[in-house]
C-alpha cells in the first residue's frame, strides 16, 4: 500500500486531465462510506480490516454514534491506472434525506458521482434523489450495486434467481434515468415552441407532436447504465470484493478459446455457452440454459462463500488459495472468524478500490472536459440564458471550459458551503516537526546553557528560547470556517487579491457603473448596503482537504477541489470568487428538500442571550440548509429539514458555538387561514334546503362597505374562496409570481426592465442592457400569466373575466390570495396601469394594495397568513375635501390603508372560516420483522 505523499499531489494537481473530482451518493446505509474506507485504505491511510468499522469520513461525534453520515467530507487520494498516476478528489456524502443540502454542495463541485444501490432493497427515495441531482448538475454517474453477500448470507437465494434480481435493480435505475431523460427533452421542445411564437391550431396535438420528435432525435446512446458500456461494478463492500464484468473477460478468453471483445459483451444479458461447441449463443431464458453471467461468474463466488461462510472447510481454501494465485497468512488461514477470512480472500482476488478506482480513472470526465452547456448553466444565474449575459461576462466561458490554469487566465472559484473546524486543528496551529537547522540551533543553546550552569552565569536570551518552544496561546475562537470551493479557472494563490461576489451579484448592472478599485479589503459583509454584492479579499491561507486533516498549500490550479479559510466575514453559505466583476455568480444550488421543522430557542439564563445570538450566526453560516429567524414577537427561530437534523443544529448550538444551556420549545406547526364555500350539508349530514329569511340576510352582510375616519373614503369588497387549482398553482410558483409583480411594477414605471431598484436608481446608463436580456424571462412570465389565465376559464362562469381584474397577489406580493379591481372608474391591474380617469387614485394605490397585503399577512382568526381567498373591490369612492378636519385622524394614505386591512379581515370572517394545517407526506421504509408491531 501507498501513503499518498503530499509533494505527489501538488505536482499532480497541475495536470487537469490526470484529475478526477468525484462524490459518491446513494440512500441511507447502502454502503457510501464503506466503499470510501476501502478507496482511503488503498493510499495507506486507514488499515485495509478497519474499512467498514472506522468510518474514516465520518468525524463528528453523532456521525459515529448514529451510524449516518451527515455532512460532507472531502479528501484527496493517488491512484495508479494503466500506467499513469490520477489524483481523485473524493467527496462522501450524506444519504439521509434530512441532509439533502450537503448533497448539493457535493455535486456542484464534481465531475462525475459513484451512485451506489443496495441490490436487496433497490431503487429508495434518495436513490432517485440522488440521481436527479447528479442529472440536474451534468455530472456524470457510475453505478455500483453493492450488498451482494446478503442474497448469500441473508436472503439464500441461488445465482440464477441473484441474476434475475439484479436485473431487475439495474432496470429500476435505468427506468429512473429515462425518465429524467424525458423531462428533460420535453421541457426543452416546450420551451422551443413557446420562443418560436407559433400558433398550433391543435394544442394538444400540436404539443404532443414536439415531444415525440424531441424524443427520437434526441441522443440517448451514453444514457443508461450496462455492464457493456462499463459503467456497472459489481461488489460487496463490506467484504471487500468488486468486479466488472470485464474482469472475468480477461480470467476467461484464454481459458473457453473465446476473444475478450465477445466475452465483454455476452458475460450480462441472455447469452449462454454451448459445451459441445465451445460457442456462445443467444436465447438461455427460453432454452432454459444458465447465462454466462450465472455460470462463470456468481457460482464461482457463491462457491467461494459456501467453502469459507457456510461449510468452513479450511482444506478446500487453501486449494482456492493456491488456484487464484493469492497470499494468505497464516493468521488468517486459522482465523475462526470466516468474515475475517472471506475479506482476506476477496480483497485480493477482487479489489474493490482497485476496480472501483479504475473505473473512475476511465470513464469519469476530467475537469477539463467539462461541457458548454454545463459551464453556461452554472454562469447562467437569475434565470437569464447565457446568450444574455454582458460580452465581458461571456468571454470567461472559454477559460472556464479549457479549465485553463496559465497566469493569463481569469481566475474563477466557487464556493459551496462554509463548514467549521476547531482552531488548534488548523495546520498552522499544529505543532510540526523542527528542521535540521532549527535543531542545530537548539543543541548549540543547550551546550551554552550547561556552560553557564557550570560558570554560575545566565544566558540574556534564555528566557527567548523558552518562549518559542512554548507554542502560542490561541486567544481567537475556538472554531475556524473553513470555504469548501473548486478552482474552476486559474491558479489560487496566497495573497491574491480576489472580488467575493454574492449570490445576488449581477455583472449587467455593475460593469458600467461601478470602479474596482473603490471595493476597499476592509469591506465585509456587514458593511454591504442593499442593491451591493460585491467585496474584495485577500486570500490567506489555503488547505488540501484531507478528510479529518488538513494539509497547507501555497496555491491550487483550475479544477481542483480546495479549502480557504478567513472568508468569514466574506461569505456567509455560498459564493463565487474572481479577479474580475465581470464574473457571474453561479446559479444557486439545486434544493430538493424544503426545510419544515422549526422551533423557537432561548437561553435558560436570559443574560445569555448575546451569546445565544452569536451562536446562532455561527449555526447559519456552518449549516447550508438551516434557517434562523426572528420572529414578529421577537422569538429566535430555527428552522431545519427534518428531526435529526434539527437535533444535529441543537447540538451544536449548545455544544460548539453559543455554548449555553438553552430551552426548546416544541415544534411550531404552521397553520393558514381560508374560507370555504357555504355548507350544503348540516352537522348531521342532512342537506340544508331553503335559506331563511336570516340566512339571505347574513348572505347580503358578505359584501362589506367601510369609511375612513374622517369620511373622505369609502370602499365596498368581499371576500370569495379562491378555486382549488388556481391556490395550489399560486402556491408552487412563488418565485415566478414574484418575479412577475416586480416586472410587472418596473414596465408601468417606464422602466422596462427587472432590475431591482436599489441597483435600478444608481443605473446611470440603462440603454447599456441588451434588448434581449429579459427574452426567457419574459416567456416564463407568458406561459405563468397564460396558465393562470386557463385555470380561471375552467373554473366556472364567474371566474372567467376576472384574471384582467387582477391588482395583486399576496401577502408580500408573492402570496396565494389575490386581490381584484372591480371599480368602475379605475382601470387599474397587475398588468396594465391607467390613472388617467381619476389620477387621485395613483396617489393612494400603494396604501390600498399594502392594506391588503397587510390582512393577507395576518388573518382574524390567529394572526396566521391567509390562503386561498380573493378579494374583490366593487367601489372605491375619495372625495376632493373631507367632511371633517383629518387633522386628528392622520394622513389619508394611512387611513386608506388601516380601512383596507379592517375590511379585508370583516370580509374574510363574512365567511365560512376554517384552519388549515400542514400534512406531512413520506414513504416509510422498514424490514418484514418489523411490520405490525
Amino acid at each position: 500500500m501507498r501513503v499518498a505523499d503530499l509533494a505527489k499531489l501538488l505536482e499532480l494537481q497541475k495536470k487537469a486531465e490526470c484529475v478526477r473530482n468525484i462524490c459518491i451518493l446513494a440512500h441511507v446505509d447502502h454502503g457510501k462510506t464503506t466503499i470510501a474506507d476501502s478507496l482511503v485504505a488503498s493510499n495507506g491511510i486507514i488499515s485495509a480490516k478497519l474499512a467498514g468499522k472506522l468510518r474514516y469520513m465520518d468525524s463528528r461525534k453523532d456521525e459515529q454514534e448514529r451510524g449516518i453520515t451527515m455532512k460532507s467530507s472531502a479528501i484527496t487520494l493517488l491512484h495508479s491506472f494503466d500506467n499513469h498516476l490520477y489524483l481523485i478528489n473524493l467527496i462522501d456524502s450524506p444519504g439521509h434525506v434530512d441532509f439533502s443540502s450537503e448533497v448539493s454542495t457535493a455535486v456542484r463541485l464534481c465531475d462525475g458521482a459513484i451512485v451506489v444501490v443496495d441490490v436487496v432493497e433497490g431503487v429508495c427515495a434518495q436513490t432517485k434523489v440522488a440521481l436527479q441531482q447528479a442529472w440536474l448538475e451534468n455530472i456524470k454517474p457510475i453505478l455500483v450495486l453493492n450488498k451482494i453477500d446478503r442474497f448469500i448470507l441473508e436472503l439464500k437465494l441461488s445465482p440464477l434467481d441473484t441474476y434475475y434480481k439484479l436485473m431487475q435493480v439495474l432496470e429500476q435505475v435505468n427506468a429512473v434515468m429515462g425518465e429524467l431523460f424525458a423531462t428533460d427533452v420535453m421541457l426543452k421542445a416546450d420551451e422551443k415552441t413557446n420562443s418560436s411564437g407559433k400558433e398550433n391550431n391543435s394544442k394538444i396535438e400540436g404539443d404532443t407532436y414536439d415531444w415525440s420528435s424531441g424524443l427520437e432525435e434526441a441522443d440517448d446512446e451514453n444514457l443508461y447504465f450496462s455492464p457493456e458500456q462499463e459503467n456497472v461494478i459489481f461488489a460487496s463492500a463490506f467484504d471487500g470484493w468488486a468486479f466488472e464484468v470485464k474482469d472475468f473477460a480477461k480470467m476467461y478468453h484464454e481459458k473457453l478459446g473465446i476473444h475478450e471483445g465477445v466475452l465483454k459483451k455476452t458475460l450480462w444479458g441472455d447469452y449462454y455457452l454451448n459445451t459441445k461447441s465451445k460457442r456462445i449463443l443467444k436465447g438461455a431464458q427460453v432454452k432454459a440454459k444458465k447465462p454466462l453471467f450465472v455460470q462463470l461468474i456468481l457460482e464461482n463466488i457463491w462457491a467461494l462463500y459456501d467453502v469459507i461462510a457456510l461449510r468452513r472447510d479450511k482444506d478446500k481454501l487453501e486449494k482456492i488459495v493456491e488456484n487464484l494465485g493469492i497470499k494468505l497468512t497464516t493468521r488468517d488461514l486459522k482465523h475462526t472468524d470466516c468474515k475475517v477470512q472471506l475479506q482476506a480472500v476477496c480483497s485480493q482476488w477482487l479489489p474493490l478500490a482497485r476496480t472501483v478506482l479504475d473505473v473512475v480513472c476511465r470513464k469519469l470526465p476530467a475537469p477539463n472536459n467539462i461541457t458548454i452547456e454545463k459551464s453556461e448553466r452554472l454562469m447562467s444565474s437569475g434565470g437569464e440564458g447565457f446568450e444574455n449575459l454582458p460580452l465581458e461576462t461571456q468571454k470567461l466561458r472559454d477559460a472556464f471550459v479549457a479549465c485553463d490554469s496559465s497566469e493569463n487566465a481569469p481566475t474563477i472559484v466557487f464556493i459551496s458551503k462554509m463548514f467549521p473546524v476547531e482552531t488548534k486543528n488548523l495546520p498552522q496551529n499544529k505543532q510540526r516537526p523542527l528542521t535540521t537547522e532549527e535543531l542545530a540551533q537548539r543543541r548549540e543553546m543547550a551546550r551554552k546553557r550547561h556552560e553557564a550552569k557550570l560558570a554560575g552565569l545566565t544566558l540574556e536570551n534564555d528566557h527567548e528560547v523558552v518562549e518559542h518552544e512554548i507554542p502560542e496561546e490561541i486567544e481567537k475562537e475556538d472554531h475556524a470556517f473553513i470555504a469548501f470551493a473548486r478552482v474552476f479557472s486559474g491558479t489560487l494563490k496566497e495573497g491574491q487579491e480576489l472580488f467575493v461576489l454574492g449570490p445576488k451579484h449581477d455583472p449587467s448592472l455593475v460593469l458600467n457603473k461601478l470602479d474596482p478599485s473603490s471595493i476597499g479589503l476592509e469591506t465585509t459583509l456587514k458593511d454591504l448596503k442593499s442593491g451591493q454584492h460585491i467585496t474584495r479579499v485577500k486570500i490567506q491561507n489555503l488547505y488540501l482537504l484531507m478528510g479529518r486533516d488538513l494539509e497547507s498549500v501555497k496555491e491550487s490550479p483550475a479544477g481542483n477541489i480546495i479549502g480557504i479559510g478567513n472568508l468569514e466575514e466574506h461569505v456567509l453559505k455560498t459564493a463565487t470568487l474572481s479577479n474580475s466583476i465581470a464574473c457571474p455568480s453561479f446559479s444557486e444550488l439545486k434544493k430538493v428538500v424544503v426545510p419544515i421543522l422549526r422551533v423557537a430557542v432561548e437561553p435558560i439564563n436570559p443574560g445569555d442571550l448575546p451569546q445565544l445570538i452569536k451562536g446562532l450566526k455561527l449555526l447559519n453560516q456552518a449549516d447550508a440548509a438551516v434557517q434562523v429567524l426572528v420572529q414578529e414577537t421577537g422569538e429566535h427561530v430555527i428552522v431545519t429539514d427534518g428531526e435529526v437534523h434539527l437535533q444535529r443544529c441543537l447540538d451544536d448550538l449548545k455544544e460548539r458555538y453559543a455554548k449555553i444551556p438553552i430551552n426548546v420549545s416544541e415544534p411550531i406547526v404552521p397553520f393558514r387561514e381560508t374560507i370555504v364555500p357555504p355548507p350544503i350539508v348540516d352537522m348531521v349530514n342532512q342537506a340544508i334546503e331553503g335559506q331563511n329569511t336570516s340566512q339571505t340576510k347574513e348572505e347580503v352582510n358578505t359584501t362589506i362597505v367601510l369609511t375612513t375616519p374622517n369620511k373622505q373614503c369609502q370602499i365596498t369588497l368581499r371576500a370569495a374562496p379562491l378555486p382549488n387549482e388556481v391556490t395550489a398553482f399560486l402556491e408552487n410558483n412563488t418565485e415566478l409570481i414574484r418575479m412577475t409583480d416586480k416586472f410587472c411594477a418596473n414596465r408601468n414605471n417606464h422602466k422596462g426592465s427587472l432590475e431591482e431598484p436599489a441597483d435600478s436608481q444608481n443605473n446611470e446608463n440603462p440603454e447599456s442592457h441588451k434588448p434581449g436580456r429579459s427574452e426567457k424571462t419574459l416567456q416564463k412570465i407568458e406561459s405563468f400569466k397564460s396558465e393562470l389565465k386557463k385555470l380561471f376559464s375552467e373554473a366556472g362562469q364567474e371566474w372567467e373575466k376576472v384574471f384582467d381584474k387582477i391588482w395583486c397577489f399576496g401577502p408580500r406580493r408573492c402570496g396565494p390570495n389575490i386581490l381584484f379591481n372591480l371599480v368602475d372608474n379605475y382601470d387599474r391591474s397587475l398588468w396594465s396601469s391607467s390613472t388617467e380617469t381619476i389620477p387621485v387614485y395613483s396617489e393612494y394605490d400603494s396604501s390600498f394594495s399594502n392594506g391588503f397585503q397587510l390582512a393577507a399577512l395576518a388573518g382574524p382568526l390567529c394572526e396566521e397568513p391567509m390562503m386561498g381567498v380573493a378579494f374583490f373591490v366593487e367601489k372605491w369612492e375619495i372625495l376632493n375635501e373631507p367632511p371633517t378636519s383629518g387633522v386628528v385622524y392622520g394622513p389619508l394614505s394611512g387611513q386608506i390603508m388601516s380601512c383596507v386591512k379592517d375590511g379585508c379581515r370583516k370580509a374574510f370572517q363574512a365567511q365560512p372560516q376554517r384552519i388549515m394545517a400542514a400534512m406531512y407526506s413520506c414513504n416509510i421504509q422498514a424490514n418484514a420483522e418489523v411490520l405490525g408491531k
